[in-house]
């Protein structure tokens, strides 16, 4: 999406702030014996009160209103009976829609007490996703982001998923620029446009390289298995720099 109105930014920066703020909600539950069901329930009270609604539920009969990841999951977890531990490292992304337009956002935990590498790779991460957002500015190369992440990643022993991509977002949940690389790609040659509304999720992982299918049609697991964690964006590619959407009040 390339936003043309004012209109449309006050929408998006509407359900971006509800999705960030969604995530901070649900963080706070999140505790030593509280199930990932009920760390959805708590999203999606949130969500519903706030007016929008599950964007995976919405686009893909997602079994929930969220995906919550767990450890050894990557990405896409389904909501359920699963009792979160003390050192589990936990992955919560919420996605929604509201008044026809969409935001994405994701973040990951670290319960304590963890180890001091996750610790860091949780920090890291954080790190990795900044600076990937510091590239954005309208007119200049998409593969500027995938560059810069990948060279932290390098620099600092990480590993990135290299199947799990950005995208476009705004009026769907998905949508053009597809498959926007978080890792360099010489292959990427798009230019940012003034007002291109689009994600950045890098997955910073120690040793995982790519993300294969579980048991179930949507749960994704690091190969190899390792410690993964993924810090998401919506944003706006301006003249002046970024715009990031999804921060909360």
């Amino acid at each position: 999406m390339i936003i043309t109105s004012e209109d449309e930014l006050t929408r998006l920066k509407d359900i971006g702030r509800i999705c960030a703020a969604a995530v901070q909600t649900m963080a706070a539950a999140l505790e030593p014996g509280i199930t990932t069901k009920e760390l959805d329930d708590v999203g999606r009270r949130f969500l519903e009160d706030n007016g929008a609604q599950s964007a995976p539920e919405f686009c893909y009969q997602f079994p929930g209103a969220t995906c919550i990841s767990v450890n050894e999951e990557v990405a896409h977890g389904i909501p359920g009976a699963r009792i979160i531990q003390a050192g589990d490292l936990v992955n919560i992304d919420v996605s929604a829609v509201k008044d026809g337009f969409f935001s994405d956002t994701g973040s990951s935990f670290a319960v304590p007490p963890v180890k001091t590498k996750v610790e860091r790779l949780v920090r890291d991460g954080k790190r990795a996703l900044w600076l990937g957002v510091n590239q954005v500015k309208a007119g200049e190369p998409l593969a500027r982001i995938g560059k810069a992440i990948g060279a932290f990643a390098a620099k600092n022993r990480y590993t990135l998923i290299g199947n799990l991509a950005s995208h476009g977002i705004g009026r769907s949940l998905h949508e053009e620029p597809e498959e926007l690389s978080t890792w360099p790609d010489p292959d990427e040659t798009r230019i940012m446009t003034d007002g291109l509304v689009f994600t950045i999720e890098p997955f910073l992982s120690l040793g995982g390289q790519w993300a294969e299918d579980g048991d179930d049609p949507w749960t994704l697991f690091s190969e190899p298995r390792a410690p993964t964690v993924q810090f998401e964006h919506t944003l706006v590619a301006t003249r002046n720099g970024p715009l990031v959407l999804t921060l909360a009040d």
